[in-house]
């Protein structure tokens, strides 16, 4: 992997309840910079998309707990699309599959990806699941024509881990994301069966990355 080609995996993230457009902005512009791409609150979405128009833009969906309902979810997931999101990232309903409902968590998310046609990516959130649970979640993302699982939304204890991207990845492509703040974490994950990361940190990874050629 080239320099160009590991900044485009990076997801370069600003999530927090205290974002502000400002805040948004300087990560557009260091995902320009770098050649990553920008992971921003959907509130900020139209914003993005006319300030940065080259930068790839993903946004969130029923984020961070995923207990919206069904509906809200899709109509949340085509406001997104419609204000110029590139990507989704949607967390899953954890309630329903640790209920052991994982025919619900499928149903929300087919709906979901019918209803766009951008990628979505399905927050799992590892962090709160048995290995019974993630394989259930994994497993309801692939059958419902996901593009990606993702391991965490990183506002839950824990964040990606070597051994959940080694499972997650026997079902679709991984992002990793929480807690991955260099080179060396983000090619663990690499190593494990990730394609992309998700990280605050992005321009240090990059550089990191720069520095290890």
């Amino acid at each position: 992997m080239n320099r160009e080609e590991f900044a485009a995996s990076i997801d370069h993230t600003v999530l927090g309840p205290e974002t502000t457009l400002d805040d948004v902005e300087r990560v557009l512009d260091e995902a320009a910079e770098y050649g990553m791409n920008a992971c921003i609150p959907p509130c900020y979405v139209e914003e993005a998309n006319d300030y940065a128009p080259d930068v790839t833009v993903a946004t969130v969906i029923g984020f961070p707990h995923g207990n919206n309902t069904p509906e809200v979810k899709r109509d949340e997931g085509v406001d997104a699309w419609d204000n110029g999101a590139d990507e989704l990232d949607v967390v899953i309903n954890v309630g329903r599959l640790k209920s052991g409902n994982a025919g619900a968590v499928h149903d929300e998310l087919e709906e979901l990806v019918a209803a766009v046609p951008v990628p979505v990516k399905v927050i799992i959130e590892t962090a709160l699941l048995t290995a019974d649970e993630k394989h259930a979640a994994c497993k309801a993302a692939a059958d419902a024509d996901a593009e990606m699982v993702k391991t965490s939304t990183g506002f839950a204890d824990g964040g990606a881990e070597v051994a959940d991207v080694e499972l997650m990845s026997e079902y679709l492509p991984v992002k990793a994301s929480g807690g991955v703040g260099s080179w060396a974490e983000a090619k663990a994950m690499f190593d494990a069966g990730a394609v992309r990361i998700g990280a605050s940190s992005g321009v240090a990874i990059v550089e990191d990355f720069e520095e290890s050629e």
